[in-house]
């Protein structure tokens, strides 16, 4: 492998997407990392937690001793061998830890003792970290944002899919944007969300024009929109993505019925009709209050008969009563109120082939 020199060039990495090879503690990896970063400890959590009680009993010599004890023998020679084997499935990647110190440095010198010469990221996650905190926060507020709003149902993100300088925030968020928007796979975390985004923002600069956004509000599921970001939004023209009643009952009969169906059919098998009803059924009880007793239990009513109907016939048309009813008394009423409170400025509406060419056009 040809050597190559360590770097922090940040951006570099984040445009090309890099692979990186992380080196910290599982625990530190789950709490925030980046998108084409794998996970190939120095130290499990207990080990590192044991070296970090020496550390401040005992200082730092007695640290790394005992992290040369605890990762040593075929433990040590176990973990040599993944990350030989990432340097060679990643000849162009990097390795980092927390701060670019110790861990990073010492795993480098391993893998340099064994013959393999690999790069290491000065600074480490840290410093990664607040290159794109500061990345965001600039792009932000330099940047040309366009919304696109409408009813749910209309399919924004279908638009914003199909358009090329477009981020698909609800797509980074794993997450629909709606009462019933959860996925089967968890919410990346706040920091996985935010890293990821503000390379979205980075690679879209090199560009010119506009950056395209769904009209969002101030959470995905539970995960936050940055402030900086949010407050452009709430001032960024709005184009309006219009369709009637029939065709959005169509959309949400797609996403939430067959689409998300689908997918705990492939998860739990037989058993995914039940999950999928249960899960529904949950979604529907947080959205009671806003919907009066009465309309809640009328349109429980209808989904419960529903799912017993598609279990009897494996036909689902039965789900569009319920969409049906929940679109017109919950989320356009909503939107209505939403969208009139909008500051920005509303361009125009259309459905998405006259929308995709009006963004084209200026994007």
């Amino acid at each position: 492998m040809t050597s190559r020199a360590d770097t922090s060039d940040y951006a570099r990495l984040f445009l090309a997407d890099t692979p990186l090879l992380d080196t910290r503690a599982p625990v530190e990896f789950a709490a925030g990392a980046f998108p084409f970063a794998h996970s190939l400890p120095l130290m499990s959590d207990t080990e590192r937690a044991a070296v970090g009680t020496c550390y401040k009993e005992n200082g730092q010599e007695a640290a790394i001793t005992l992290g040369h004890e605890l990762v040593s023998g075929d433990l040590r020679e176990q973990r040599m061998a993944s990350w030989k084997q990432f340097a060679s499935d990643h000849p162009e990647g990097y390795l980092y830890c927390f701060r670019g110190g110790l861990r990073s440095q010492l795993v480098q010198q391993w893998l340099k003792d064994a013959g393999v010469d690999y790069p290491r990221v000065v600074g480490g996650y840290k410093a990664m970290r607040r290159f794109l905190i500061d990345t965001l926060d600039a792009l932000a507020k330099e940047a040309e944002f366009i919304l696109v709003g409408g009813a749910t149902g209309t399919g924004k993100t279908r638009l914003i899919k199909d358009l090329p300088r477009a981020i698909d925030l609800e797509g980074l968020a794993h997450h629909r944007g709606s009462a019933f928007g959860r996925l089967l796979e968890e919410q990346p975390t706040q920091i996985d969300f935010e890293n990821a985004l503000a390379i979205a923002l980075l690679k879209l600069s090199r560009g010119e024009g506009p950056v395209v956004l769904e009209d969002e509000g101030q959470l995905i599921g539970r995960l936050a929109i940055p402030a900086s970001l949010r407050a452009r939004m709430i001032e960024a023209p709005l184009v309006v993505l219009e369709y009637d009643l029939e065709a959005r009952i169509q959309v949400v009969f797609e996403d939430y019925i067959l689409d998300l169906g689908e997918r705990y059919r492939q998860v739990h098998g037989a058993a995914g009709l039940v999950e999928h009803r249960d899960r529904l059924l949950g979604d529907l009880e947080r959205t009671r209050k806003r919907l009066g007793g009465e309309r809640y239990q009328n349109i429980a009513k209808i989904m419960r008969a529903a799912f017993d109907s598609q279990e009897q016939t494996g036909s689902g048309e039965g789900h569009r009563d319920w969409i049906r009813r929940m679109l017109e008394d919950y989320y356009d009423p909503m939107y209505s109120y939403q969208l009139g409170k909008r500051e920005g400025q509303r361009l125009c509406s259309g459905d998405r082939d006259f929308l995709k060419e009006f963004l084209g056009a200026r994007c």
